[in-house]
Order: C-alpha cells, then structure tokens, then sequence
C-alpha cells in the first residue's frame, strides 16, 4: 500500500493526574530527519523516541512534539524532621522542668509545632513516565499512519489515470508513425516529379529515400520501452511500501524515452501526443515527490 510522506498524528493520555501528549507532523524529504521537542526532564529517552519513529517511517522531515500538563503522581512522602522535633522536645523538657510540670509529653502534642511533621510530593519515576510517552507515541504513530495511508491511496489513484492517459497517448503515437512514413514518401515521389518533370522516377530510389526516412523517425523501440516501464510502474504501486525513490528513478525514464520520441518526430501530430505525455509524465513526478 503506498503512502504519503506528509501526514498528522496525535495521541493523549492521562495517567496519575498528568495528561500526555504527542503529536507529528511531516513533510517531504528525500531520506528520514526526525526531530522531537520535549521537556528537558526526559531528554535521555530521546533516541529511544526517534527509533521508535524510524520503525514506522522510512523517509520525511518528521517533527514529534511532547507535551506533559498536570501535577503528575499524588502521592505523598511524610517524614520526621529530626533537628525541629528533637529542639520543640528539648525546650519542652525545659519548660516542665521550670514551673514543675510532668514531663510526659505526648505525641500528638509534639507533631502540632511547626516542620516537625515535613509532607512532600512524591517524585516522578523518569523512565516509568518515558515509558507510558513511549506508549502514547506509539498510538499517535497509527493516527499519523491512517493520514498517510489515505492520502497514499488518493496519489495511487492519480497515477494509475496518468499512467493510463499516458498508455492512451502512446498507442495514438504508435498508430501515427507509419503513417508518416506513407506520407513523406509520397510527398517524396512529387517532388522529385516536379523536378524531374517527364522524366522516368526510379522506384528503387524512393523506396531507399523512403527506408533511411523510416529509420530516422522509428520509436518502435522508444514506445515499447515506455509501454514497458508503465506496466513497471503498475507493478511497484501493487507491491506498495517505502517506493517513493524508486518511482522517481522510474519517472526519469519515463522522461528519456519521451524526449527521444520528440527529437526522432518532426511530425505535428505525433508532437502534439509527446507534449501530452510529458504533461502527464510532470504530473505523476509531481505526486511521486509525495510518497514515501
């Protein structure tokens, strides 16, 4: 299945009060360049990401943007904060010891002074949240494949009506050539009579003239070779995958075998076909530009 090197994905996630979220984008480029904005937070996994991409795309400028918003784990850590604790004691002690009080000091007395109970956020797990950006990654990458895929499927379509139009042009050029031929030979045969005038015209040396004209302007070999690298082309759009620069080492032969004819033909007809066929061929080279 052939596929676009332009596309969009996007994927969102919320885990443990952080919402995640990725998306891509890609334009054309003739081998793969990924970039990826994140937090600076998780730029050790940043390889990880872009494999993770080169998996799935062979050829664009790819840019993958991550996003994290919210508080992330709930989660608190409380703990004793010694120095405070063991000071409100100590002055506690002092002050029963000087108005004659009981010592006994209760926990629950102890904990109300201020810092000696410390509550703290639990920090993040840096990989575990690498790990689920891995994961929204990769459901961004299906939404941005299913983009790509649909809009390869459109190219697809496109090229197979030029490669036809093209195939149609072809078969007229090939329809047209004898004919030229039948008609240099006659207008061979008046010419020599007007200047020869009554004088006897040797067969012999029209169907010569006749014969070097034909082989100049023969495209027997030029139209089978284009009619043969169109059923190549339907081959490769059948096969599908990563065929963006193999179709475009194609569509260049397309070209050459498409200027040959033009510079073999002097014949209006056939010339108007050859500027037809290079329309359509610009045509599909400018689709091929899009598919991976």
């Amino acid at each position: 299945m052939l596929k676009s090197m332009t596309g969009y994905g996007r994927a969102e996630r919320t885990l443990d009060g952080r919402t995640i979220t990725v998306e891509l984008r890609s334009v054309n480029n003739r081998y793969l360049d990924c970039s990826v904005r994140m937090p600076r937070l998780y730029l050790f996994a940043e390889e990880g990401f872009k494999a993770q991409v080169q998996k799935n795309i062979s050829r664009g400028k790819v840019d993958v943007f991550i996003n994290l918003e919210g508080t992330g784990s709930q989660t608190l850590a409380v703990s004793v904060n010694r120095p405070a604790a063991d000071g409100y004691y100590a002055a506690l002690r002092d002050l029963a010891d000087l108005y004659g009080l009981d010592k006994e000091i209760p926990v629950s007395l102890l904990s109300r002074f201020p810092e000696v109970l410390l509550a703290e956020k639990a920090e993040d797990d840096a990989e575990q949240v690498a790990g689920e950006i891995g994961e929204t990654l990769a459901r961004a990458l299906e939404d941005f494949d299913q983009m790509r895929t649909r809009e390869g499927a459109r190219l697809e379509a496109d090229i197979l009506n030029r490669a036809a139009a093209i195939e149609a042009l072809v078969e007229q050029v090939k329809a047209r050539s004898p004919e030229t031929v039948s008609e240099y030979r006659a207008k061979l045969e008046e010419r020599m009579r007007e200047v020869l005038a009554n004088a006897q015209l040797d067969p012999a040396r029209i169907l010569t003239e006749a014969a070097i004209f034909a082989d100049k302007v023969a495209v027997d070999e030029e139209t089978v070779r284009l009619t043969s690298h169109i059923a190549q082309l339907r081959e490769m759009l059948a096969q599908g995958g990563a065929i963006g620069r193999k179709l475009d080492f194609l569509i260049q032969e397309f070209n050459r075998e498409a200027n040959t004819i033009g510079s073999k033909c002097s014949d209006i007809t056939i010339a108007r076909y050859v500027v037809d066929i290079k329309a359509e061929i610009e045509k599909i080279r400018e689709q091929v530009q899009n598919v991976e």
